[in-house]
């Protein structure tokens, strides 16, 4: 028994002397918890729907409507150009966008007791967040009974009216995506945003690999041994890099053959912008992996740690679930984490059907992350044990 007794406190020892694998077996489910409770909990105030509205018809009850939906605390209501606003709902910058149509307040007061053409709304939507559809529907069909019926009701009974109560209008509903040159939109494939998510936290966490190979060659002192070469530090860690990188591209690549071929997803916008995209987070994995190995100490400490700092970048990009979600602080917090610029991007190039300058700045933001991620790597990176 004094040797069980003595065999269990120095596992216990031994284990509470790391600290830096006590912390991380601390921290790291309390902060994936806190996350998720922040998006699911109800004490979190959800951000407010982002919608569009055109108002085709001008008149007096079409003006009460968008007011009433301008006040309405659920909606950030945006007002313009019918075509503008279509193509922010496409780029996922919209929620929706309502367009009402000309003689609308003609037409819905008879239409509310059954007496004439009911004229017809038409709703374009993220096809990504059809949850937020009957939200939409739902507060557009209170405003608009509450402002028809305001003045319907005493003109009907003053007429006599008897007729029961309708809905004083139709809707279209649209999904917003964009159509390709020789053919129409398609539906929305799940699939897509779901391969681009866990495509960026799988190459991620191959980046980490390469980080610990970097500090066993540490160890073994073969850093020492290529130092001797007539080479220069740049290149000896550049050529790191750059297989890093091919090797991520790779991968990637053959995670969206598998997904095209498999899974129904299409690269629906610009091919050379997907390809763009692909190469810039390439680029910037291994720069991560590369900053992870000039960062760490030993290779069995590094290797939690970065798994550490991958979840929370997998999480605040989006990969888990979707962005839109998220409160409204942590949507615009999110926009410092790389990965929420490359999981936007996918999104773009393949189901939302988006052109090649929509990969440009996301594209431009992961290059600079990986830029800075290089020269933090080269200042920091230590040659020896």
């Amino acid at each position: 028994m004094q040797a069980l007794i003595a065999l269990v406190r120095a596992e216990l020892t031994l284990h509470f002397s790391n600290r830096r694998a006590l912390l991380l077996s601390i921290v790291a489910p309390i902060l994936i918890a806190a996350f998720f409770g922040s998006l699911f909990g109800g004490s979190t105030q959800p951000a407010g729907i982002a919608i569009g509205v055109v108002d085709h018809d001008g008149s007096p009850l079409s003006q009460r409507v968008v007011a009433a939906l301008q006040a309405e605390p659920g909606l950030k209501t945006s007002l313009g150009d019918e075509a503008q606003l279509l193509a922010q709902v496409r780029a996922g910058k919209l929620r929706a966008l309502a367009v009402l149509p000309l003689g609308l307040g003609r037409q819905a007061s008879a239409a509310l007791f059954g007496a004439g053409a009911k004229p017809e709304i038409t709703l374009h939507y993220d096809p990504s967040q059809a949850s937020v559809l009957a939200v939409v529907r739902g507060l557009l069909a209170q405003t608009l009974m509450q402002e028809v019926s305001r003045g319907s009701i005493t003109a009907a009974a003053g007429a006599g009216g008897g007729a029961g109560l309708s809905m004083p209008y139709t809707t279209r509903e649209v999904e917003a995506v964009q159509s390709t040159a020789n053919a129409a939109p398609a539906a929305y494939n799940s699939y897509a945003h779901s391969f681009a998510g866990m495509g960026v936290q799988f190459i991620l966490m191959a980046s980490i690999d390469m980080a610990v190979g970097l500090l066993l060659m540490r160890r073994l002192g073969l850093w020492k041994r290529l130092r001797a070469a007539p080479l220069s530090r740049a290149q000896l860690l550049g050529s790191r890099v750059v297989a890093s990188a091919l090797i991520s591209l790779i991968v990637f690549a053959l995670i969206y053959v598998v997904a095209i071929a498999a899974f129904g997803v299409r690269v629906r916008g610009s091919w050379p912008g997907f390809v763009l995209v692909l190469v810039c987070f390439s680029l910037l994995t291994a720069s991560f992996g590369l900053l992870v190995a000039a960062l760490g100490r030993t290779p069995e400490a590094t290797r939690g740690l970065a798994i550490l700092a991958t979840l929370l970048m997998v999480m605040l990009g989006g990969a888990w679930v979707p962005a839109f979600i998220f409160p409204a602080w942590l949507q615009t917090v999110s926009l410092a984490v790389p990965t929420r610029w490359a999981v936007d991007a996918l999104d773009a190039m393949t189901w939302r059907g988006l052109g090649f300058s929509e990969a440009l700045l996301p594209s431009a933001v992961m290059l600079g992350f990986t830029a800075a991620f290089m020269v933090l790597a080269l200042w920091r990176f230590r040659w020896e044990e």
